[in-house]
């Protein structure tokens, strides 16, 4: 089996994705497909794409959820990918070594060269974070973009994962959280960010910004807070000609 790096990353390269802001454009997953189908795990295959039954490698994938009821209710679209843990048990079960957590700054990797397919590291990942490849028999994943975040050759701007570079509401974050003076923990701090299924104890280093609380003091999510918005008049909306004109077009 793998072991994990002796000591601890000193640096924790990862993703913060706020809930808030995400829209669901699916925005994210599309570049991530198209920077590695010729990157560092290229090719991505897809079998059947415009089929019954489409399957194929995604390294980023967004879930919707509809959370509350009634008043309360709100869509929550949920990225997810690859969350880089800092206990992977991926990376441990796997028999050649082939998975692996880089000491330098704690992002988990596949040698494709090394991987028999054996698929004991996407049992093992409870986020269900891992993909196979059925075309090359070999498990994929997120890389944060590897062969890019460190590509000299691109302006340092651009040297962020793909999906954060594409994200057109800014909801995605990248950065070292590892470092408490970051701008991405600072972020955390400030919106009270939180590990997905700390519960299981893999620490993952992506972190989730929770929806802030609507206008009305919901957070759409079944809880209530003050009431911190004024009221707004219904009926005096109802009579700007402009949003008449909307109420008619959208009622045809």
């Amino acid at each position: 089996m793998t072991s994990l790096p002796t000591e601890p990353a000193t640096r924790r390269l990862g993703l913060v994705i706020d809930l808030d802001i995400c829209v669901g454009c699916h925005a994210c997953a599309v570049n991530c497909k198209e920077w590695n189908a010729g990157g560092h795990m290229a090719p991505l295959t897809d079998f059947d794409a415009f089929g019954e039954k489409p399957s194929g490698v995604w390294f980023n994938r967004i879930h919707t959820f509809e959370a509350g009821e009634g008043a309360d209710g709100r869509t929550v679209h949920f990225p997810k990918s690859c969350l880089h843990c800092e206990t992977p048990d991926c990376v441990t079960v796997c028999p050649t070594g082939a998975s692996y957590k880089r000491a330098a700054d704690g992002i988990v990797l596949i040698n494709e060269d090394m991987c028999i397919g054996c698929k004991l590291c996407s049992w093992a990942c409870p986020y269900g974070a891992r993909e196979y490849d059925e075309d090359v028999g070999v498990m994929k994943k997120c890389t944060l973009c590897v062969d890019r975040i460190y590509n000299e050759t691109l302006e340092e701007v651009e040297r962020v994962p793909a999906c954060v570079s594409t994200c057109p509401v800014g909801a995605r974050h990248f950065g070292d959280l590892g470092d408490p003076q970051s701008s991405v923990s600072q972020l955390v701090a400030e919106r009270e960010g939180y590990d997905l299924m700390p519960e299981m104890g893999y620490r993952p280093t992506n972190k989730y910004l929770p929806p802030r609380p609507r206008r009305n003091g919901s957070t759409g999510c079944g809880n209530k807070v003050a009431q911190s918005e004024p009221v707004v008049d219904a009926a005096a909306l109802t009579n700007h000609p402009f949003l008449r004109w909307v109420d008619r077009l959208l009622t045809r």
